[in-house]
C-alpha cells in the first residue's frame, strides 16, 4: 500500500513512503514514468538490467530488493490521451537516513561503534566482491550507507552505479564522487579494489565527521593530490594510531591494498578497545601521470596547436547532467582524454572550460574556443538549452600558476562536499554511463547536482 508521504523525487523516479500489508513492515515505494524512461534509447535496458542485479542481492548489509512490476492506469477522458504506464519496485526503507547525515546528527560516537558500522560494510562488500563475475559498487560513501538507528545497524545502498565485471576482468568508466574514487580510476582500468579505496575515505569521514579533501575548492585539484598520493588533510587528525593505519591500508596503490575479506581479519576491527603497538602510517607513492607539469620557474614556450580536439558527451536525464570527453590529440600522436561532468542546470560552457584551462594546464587552446565546443556538443544532446556560456560580456581571467592557497576566481565552485549531505532514502542511486535510477536526496532539501566541473585525465 502506498501512502501519501513523498520521500524523495528526481527527474524520472519519486520514493513514497509505503507499507506491506503481507508483512507489516514500512518500505520505500519508487515509482517511475515509464514515457520520461524511454526517452533515451538505452534507458530501459539499463532500468531493468539494475532492477534484476538488485533483486538477485541478498545480504544483511546490502539494503534488500521486494519486488516490481508495471501498472497501467485509466486513459484520461481527454481525447487522444495513452493510459499512463508506470514502474513500481520495492525496497527496504530505513528511516535514520544516511550514515553522513547520522554522524552529523550524532557526532560524539565510540570508536567502538565505529568499528561495528566498518565490519557491517565491509561485509557487504565481501559479498558483492564474491560473487562471479564481481559486482563493483563504484560510488561507495558515507552518503550511499543507510542507518537503521535503533538497532545500530547500516547497509549499502544506493547500487546505481554498480558494474558486474566481465571479460577481462576489469572496468572501464570514469565514474563516483571524486572525493573517494581510487586512482586507479582515471586510468580507466580496474576492478573491485576500488571500493575498498572509497571504504577506507568512509571511515575517514566517520571518524572525523569530515569530507575528505575538504581543504580543495574543485575536483581538479583533489585529481591533481590523489594521482599524486596525497593523503587528505583530514587523515592527519585521526587521533587514533591503529584507526590511522587501518586506513592507511585502505588507500595505498592497488597491487598494495588488500581485499574487503582481508581486511575483516585486521586487528582494529576487534571487539575489544585494545592498546596496541603501531607502526607510523604507511606513505602513498605518487602515482605515474603523463605530461608532468614544468618546473614553475621556468618560462613556458608557446605551444602549437593540438592537430586534433573533439567533444563528445552523454546526457543524464536524472541529474540533468552531461559527461562530456574531450579527446586532445598532438602532432606526435599521443592523445590526453578529459572527462568531466556538465550540469546543464547549473553549469555555463565558459565556466567550465575556464576551468578546465586553469587546472588542467591546457596551454594551446583559448577557453572560449573551448566554450564553443562544449556549446555545440550540448546544444546537439539538448537542443533547447539556454546556457550562455561564450557570452562576450562576461569577465575573463588569466590564468599564471598559483598555490591552492591562493584566492580563487569568482566562478570558481566549491567540491561536491556541500552536498553531499543529501542521501537517497531507497537505497538506489544513479546508473552506470548516465542511467536511470537518481539517487533521492533527504528531505526537506533536494539537490540534483551530482558533481560540478568534475575533471579527470587519461592519457595514453
Amino acid at each position: 500500500m502506498q501512502l501519501d508521504e513523498l520521500l524523495g523525487k528526481g527527474a524520472m523516479k519519486s520514493v513514497y513512503r509505503g507499507f506491506d500489508e503481507v508483512r507489516g513492515v514500512e518500505v520505500a515505494w519508487n515509482q517511475a514514468n515509464l514515457a520520461d524512461v524511454l526517452r533515451t534509447p538505452d534507458a530501459l535496458q539499463r532500468m531493468y538490467s539494475e532492477v534484476h542485479l538488485l533483486s538477485t542481492l541478498r545480504h544483511d548489509s546490502i539494503i534488500a530488493f521486494h519486488a516490481s512490476w508495471v501498472s497501467v492506469s485509466s486513459p484520461s477522458p481527454r481525447a487522444g490521451c495513452a493510459p499512463r504506464r508506470t514502474f513500481n519496485f520495492i525496497t527496504e526503507l530505513f528511516s535514520s537516513g544516511t550514515l553522513r547525515a547520522y554522524r552529523l546528527r550524532y557526532p560524539r560516537v565510540s570508536l567502538r561503534a565505529v568499528r561495528g558500522w566498518a565490519r557491517q560494510i565491509l561485509r557487504g562488500l565481501a559479498y558483492l566482491h564474491a560473487h562471479d563475475p564481481p559486482v563493483i559498487h563504484r560510488d561507495l560513501k558515507c552518503d550511499n550507507v543507510f542507518v537503521n538507528g535503533h538497532q545500530g545497524t547500516v547497509k549499502i545502498g544506493d547500487l546505481g552505479l554498480a558494474a558486474v565485471l566481465r571479460g577481462a576482468q576489469a572496468a572501464h568508466s570514469v565514474i563516483g564522487t571524486p572525493e573517494f574514487m581510487a586512482p586507479e580510476m582515471y586510468d580507466e582500468d580496474y576492478d573491485e579494489l576500488v571500493d575498498v579505496y572509497s571504504f577506507g575515505m568512509c571511515m575517514l569521514e566517520m571518524l572525523t565527521v569530515e569530507y575528505p579533501y575538504a581543504e580543495c575548492s574543485n575536483p581538479a585539484q583533489i585529481y591533481k593530490k590523489v594521482t599524486s598520493g596525497k593523503l587528505p588533510d583530514a587523515f592527519y587528525r585521526v587521533d587514533d594510531a591503529d584507526a590511522r593505519r587501518f586506513i592507511g591500508r585502505c588507500l595505498v596503490p592497488a597491487s598494495h591494498r588488500p581485499s574487503a575479506q582481508e581486511l575483516l581479519l585486521d586487528p582494529f576491527l576487534s571487539t575489544q578497545d585494545t592498546t596496541m603497538t603501531l607502526s607510523p602510517p604507511p606513505l602513498l607513492p605518487a602515482l605515474p601521470v603523463s605530461g608532468d607539469r614544468k618546473d614553475s620557474t621556468e618560462k613556458a614556450e608557446p605551444v602549437a596547436a593540438m592537430t586534433d580536439m573533439t567533444i563528445t558527451g552523454k546526457l543524464n536525464t536524472d541529474d540533468d547532467t552531461i559527461f562530456l570527453k574531450v579527446q586532445i590529440v598532438d602532432e606526435a600522436g599521443h592523445s590526453r582524454n578529459i572527462y568531466f561532468p556538465f550540469d546543464i542546470a547549473g553549469d555555463t560552457a565558459t565556466e567550465v572550460a575556464r576551468e578546465m584551462v586553469k587546472e588542467l594546464d591546457i596551454t594551446d587552446r583559448d577557453p572560449s574556443e573551448i566554450a564553443a565546443m562544449i556549446e555545440e556538443e550540448i546544444m546537439r544532446l539538448v537542443p533547447d538549452w539556454v546556457g550562455g556560456g561564450c557570452d562576450d560580456q562576461q569577465e575573463y581571467y588569466t590564468y599564471a600558476d598559483n598555490d591552492d592557497n591562493e584566492e580563487q576566481p569568482p566562478f570558481y565552485y566549491l567540491s561536491s562536499s556541500p552536498t553531499s549531505s543529501n542521501g537517497s532514502h531507497s537505497g538506489v542511486g544513479p546508473t552506470t554511463s548516465g542511467g536511470w535510477f537518481q539517487g533521492i536526496t533527504s528531505v526537506p532539501h533536494f539537490n540534483n547536482t551530482f558533481l560540478h566541473y568534475g575533471l579527470c585525465i587519461h592519457t595514453n
